[in-house]
C-alpha cells in the first residue's frame, strides 16, 4: 500500500507586520522556500509533478493562482503545475492532506506543499472590503440561516471562552507561556534548521520577529478586550498579524529511497473524531479546549511556543500561524525527529466554524 511521507520542511522566518518581510512580494517569498527546498535535497524540479500552495487573502498581489506564480519565480521548468488553496486559517494544512492524498492515490509521487501569506501587504479583509469595491461574500442565504449575524472571529473566541469556563487570567497564563517557550526555543538555535533567512530590501530576515520575551501577567491584564466589555481577549492573547511562506516535500517511502532522500516523518491521515464542535477562531479559548478535549494538559504538546506566538494569522495561507499554518508542518517535522516517541497532530481552526486537524504524522 502506498503511504505519505515529508522528506524536507523549510520555512522563511516569520516576520510582524510592518516588519523585515514587509518589502516582499508575497511570490518571492513562495519562490523563496521553493529554491531552498531544492536546494536542501538536491532533486531535480522536474520530479514535482505538482504544487499545492495554501493563501488566504487572493487579492492583489496574492492573486491569479499565486502557486503557479511561485513556480515559476523560482525558476523551475514550466512544466510543473501549480494551484491555490483557500481554506482560510487552515490553507496551507489543507494543502498538505491535498499533497498526501495525491500520492497515497498513486495521481503523483512527488509533491510539493505548503503556502504563503502577506498579511502586511494584503491585509486581512482585503478580499471583502467595501471600500475597494470588493463584495460581500456571504449572501442573502447565508445571512437568512444566521438571521443576520456576521461571523467575526474575535466575538466567536469569547463565546468558546465563556462555553468552556475559561477566564482571562488562564488566557494570559497561556500566551505567557507561549511567548517563553517560544523566546527559549529561539535562543537555543531550535528553529535554525528550519529557516531559510531571506535577503530583504531592508537587510537580512533570519529570525522570527513576533516573539515577545519579557511579558508579565500584569500588562497583559492591562490590555483592552474589543470585542466584548470586561471580555477575555486582547491583543495580547490573540494571534498575531505576520509574514511568511513555508513548504514541505511530501512523497512516498519507495519514491524517496528512489531519490535517496530521508523520510522525516510520515503522514498518517486526520482524525476528526477529535473536534466535537465547529470552532472559527485561533484565539486562546481553542487551544485550551482542545488540551481539554484531547487530554494534554499543560500545553506541554508545543515546547516551542505555539500558535499564538510565531505565526498569528500568517499562518492563514501560509504560514500557517506557525503557519504560517504553512509554517506549522515545516515546524513540526524537524521538532518530532527529535522526539523519543515521534508523533504529532497540527489542529487549525478556519472561518466559519470549520477545523482542520492533521494529516497526523
Amino acid at each position: 500500500m502506498r503511504d505519505a511521507v515529508i522528506c524536507a520542511a523549510v520555512r522563511t522566518p516569520v516576520g510582524k507586520r510592518g516588519g523585515g518581510l514587509s518589502g516582499v512580494h508575497p511570490v518571492d517569498l513562495s519562490a523563496h522556500v521553493l529554491s531552498s527546498l531544492v536546494e536542501r535535497t538536491g532533486i531535480d524540479p522536474a520530479v514535482v509533478e505538482d504544487v499545492i500552495w495554501g493563501c488566504v487573502s487572493q487579492v492583489g498581489e496574492q492573486t491569479f493562482n499565486i502557486a503557479r506564480n511561485a513556480v515559476l519565480a523560482a525558476g523551475w521548468p514550466e512544466a510543473v503545475p501549480g494551484t491555490t488553496v483557500d481554506r482560510q486559517c487552515g490553507s496551507s494544512q489543507q494543502s498538505v492532506a491535498f499533497a498526501a492524498a495525491t500520492v497515497i492515490s498513486g495521481q503523483a509521487d512527488v509533491v510539493v506543499a505548503g503556502g504563503v501569506e502577506s498579511m502586511s501587504r494584503v491585509p486581512m479583509g482585503s478580499a471583502s472590503n467595501p471600500a475597494a469595491g470588493a463584495g460581500r461574500p456571504m449572501g442573502p442565504k447565508f445571512a437568512e440561516r444566521y438571521n443576520g449575524v456576521q461571523i467575526n472571529q474575535g466575538v466567536g473566541a469569547e463565546m468558546i471562552a465563556e462555553r468552556w469556563g475559561f477566564s482571562r487570567t488562564q488566557l494570559d497564563e497561556f500566551s505567557l507561556g507561549s511567548h517563553e517557550k517560544a523566546a527559549k526555543a529561539q535562543a537555543d538555535g531550535a528553529f535554525e534548521e528550519e529557516i531559510a533567512p531571506f535577503q530583504a530590501p531592508e537587510g537580512l530576515v533570519s529570525a522570527d520577529e513576533g516573539i515577545r520575551p519579557g511579558g508579565t501577567l500584569e500588562k497583559l491584564a492591562s490590555l483592552k478586550t474589543p470585542f466584548k466589555e470586561n471580555g477575555v481577549i486582547s491583543a495580547g492573547n490573540a494571534s498575531q498579524i505576520s509574514d511568511g511562506s513555508a513548504a514541505v516535500l511530501v512523497t512516498t517511502s519507495e519514491k524517496a529511497r528512489e531519490l535517496e532522500l530521508t523520510v522525516l516523518v510520515a503522514l498518517r491521515g486526520r482524525r476528526p473524531d477529535l473536534v466535537d464542535e465547529g470552532v472559527h477562531v485561533l484565539r486562546r479559548g481553542e487551544p485550551l479546549r482542545h488540551e481539554r478535549a484531547v487530554g494534554c494538559g499543560g500545553h506541554g504538546d508545543n515546547q516551542s511556543g505555539g500558535k499564538l506566538v510565531a505565526g498569528g494569522h500568517v499562518t492563514l495561507g501560509g504560514p500557517g500561524r506557525r503557519s504560517l499554518k504553512s509554517r506549522a508542518p515545516a515546524h513540526a517535522a524537524p521538532r518530532m525527529c527529535r522526539r523519543a516517541r515521534p508523533q504529532a497532530q497540527v489542529p487549525f481552526c478556519c472561518s466559519a466554524a470549520s477545523v482542520t486537524i492533521g494529516p497526523a504524522t
